[in-house]
């Protein structure tokens, strides 16, 4: 509605000046709205045009409220928009946090990381277990990380918070027998999208706020109604400047679970390729760089830097997933999807699959250029957003063997267990100097597999590759995403204690 003045006075206001939605204006409005609790107002003054047509288009999509617009001197107008439904009645505003000028490209200014001593790290002995990397949060763990990401919890309480989901999640897997333990990725919203919030010039937003940036916000509104997660639900890193790593990605958490265990701990970071898909998105990413290389090449220097550190740090090893590469080679049109793969969030353009291999050759061999290969690793699945095996992508490995055999990763943790990844014989010509984490759990399945299948899968394993190169894992992660977790901890620690079992008996037969 239109009045002269609001009904409630704002709990908060910003100067959008004559920014539009999709130069923006909405990266501000979310950076001023989360903070703020459900029935708290807004206020944006703006002299663009277009808003009063796109304002209340994202407030119906991303269920807040326009209260009232107010003309103001010149063409000058203040928007009062409610967070969540309007109650009438303005409550005390949340503790306000000092958020970068979104417009202008400036990071909040962070401290440089200290060069630490090289820490050993214990080695990773072969027909080891371990967990991919997620691992389901306890209810209140999902509630702090979405009220450290709007802003209503510090990030003293937030650490504190998810330390003690870590202690869980480290117990779970020691009970179960693992031989390399990983924090479980308890302080992520996501496998992948969580460097959004902490790389400098980038902001996590909802999915649901990108409708200003594409060229068919008609289409791209029933694509994502056509995924599993709801869109407003998930949040997607928008890029508004170079960006840059001023304080490390996962440092934290590799030091925090190494205080936990002498066993040797696995970190996994997403991708140079997939972080590329992901980030570059045209009208948006194109403000600050060029072409989706040249945002490749920062996307690379951060993965490099923090590749080093971690290493330095003890990481036994440290693990990029790519799951992004099978949908280059696999994915099909589905009807309503649009042909997108929602659980490796390639919402970007991509070119021919030779193309797409070739330049994803290049991003993760310069990541791992100067790392000990036996330290590092790729993972690649099909999909880990659903339990529902027919929607997710399906196809043996042979598209991709060429490019495994060029990377110059040590490891391969691989899907294998699920019949949609093939047969394992595909993936005999790969070199011998390459170990392979063999699947041999489905994550997506509550049915706990026996021991004998779990031998019989490892074995089909070891007459291919040998005892001295196979790993063991389930194939993929048990809460790639925070809110939509694919499995219990209960079923996540009694498929680990069968691999741990079944790893027993291997040993033992054949002597390592």
């Amino acid at each position: 509605m239109s009045l002269d003045r609001h009904p409630v006075a704002p709990d908060t206001s910003f100067d959008g000046g004559d920014l539009d939605c999709g130069s923006g204006l909405l990266l501000l409005i979310r950076r001023h709205i989360d903070p703020l609790s459900a029935g708290q107002t807004l206020e944006i003054l703006s002299t663009d045009s277009t808003v009063k047509v796109d304002l209340p288009a994202w407030c119906r999509m991303t269920g807040n409220e326009l209260v009232s617009t107010e003309q103001r001197d010149g063409n000058q107008v203040s928007y009062l928009v409610s967070k969540g439904a309007f109650g009438g009645a303005s409550v005390q505003a949340a503790p306000a946090r000092v958020v970068p000028d979104v417009a202008a490209g400036v990071a909040p200014a962070r401290p440089q990381p200290e060069r630490r001593r090289v820490v050993a790290a214990p080695p990773i002995r072969p027909l080891s277990v371990m967990g991919l990397g997620s691992w389901p949060r306890p209810r209140w763990t999902l509630q702090a990380i979405h009220e450290r990401m709007a802003g209503r919890m510090s990030e003293e309480d937030f650490q504190a918070t998810a330390d003690d989901a870590v202690r869980l999640a480290v117990e779970a897997q020691l009970r179960a027998g693992v031989d390399v333990v990983t924090d479980g990725e308890q302080r992520r919203d996501s496998y992948a999208s969580f460097v959004g919030g902490i790389l400098d010039n980038c902001q996590l937003i909802p999915l649901t706020d990108l409708l200003p940036y594409v060229s068919d916000p008609v289409k791209f509104e029933k694509e994502m109604r056509a995924l599993d997660i709801p869109a407003h639900e998930v949040r997607h890193p928008a890029v508004f400047g170079r960006i840059g790593r001023s304080r490390p990605l996962t440092l934290n958490e590799l030091d925090f679970a190494r205080t936990l265990t002498d066993k040797p701990v696995k970190v996994a970071l997403p991708g140079p390729y997939l972080l590329t898909r992901t980030m570059w998105m045209e009208c948006l990413s194109d403000r600050a760089y060029a072409s989706r290389e040249e945002l490749a090449e920062d996307i690379v220097a951060v993965l490099r830097a923090e590749l080093a550190d971690l290493l330095d740090a003890g990481a036994a090893l440290v693990q990029f997933d790519e799951p992004v590469l099978s949908e280059v080679v696999f994915a099909r049109e589905r009807p309503g999807s649009g042909g997108r793969s929602f659980m490796c969030g390639a919402l970007g353009e991509k070119k021919p699959v030779a193309e797409e291999l070739a330049f994803a050759r290049e991003l993760i061999n310069a990541v791992v250029a100067y790392a000990p290969p036996e330290r590092t690793a790729l993972h690649v699945c099909r999909g880990n957003w659903t339990t529902d095996e027919s929607v997710a992508l399906s196809g043996d490995y042979r598209p991709l063997l060429p490019l495994f055999q060029e990377l110059k990763v040590g490891t391969l943790m691989l899907e294998l267990s699920t019949p949609r990844a093939g047969e394992i014989e595909v993936l005999r010509e790969l070199p011998e100097d390459k170990r392979i984490g063999v699947g041999v759990v489905n994550q997506k399945h509550e049915r706990i597999e026996s021991v004998d299948e779990i031998v019989a899968r490892a074995e089909r394993a070891i007459a291919i590759f040998g005892a001295q190169r196979v790993l063991l894992n389930p194939d993929c992660g048990f809460a790639t995403f925070a809110d939509n977790p694919i499995a219990s901890a209960r079923i996540a620690e009694a498929k680990l204690k069968a691999i741990a079992e079944a790893a027993a008996l291997l040993r033992e037969r054949h002597g390592v």
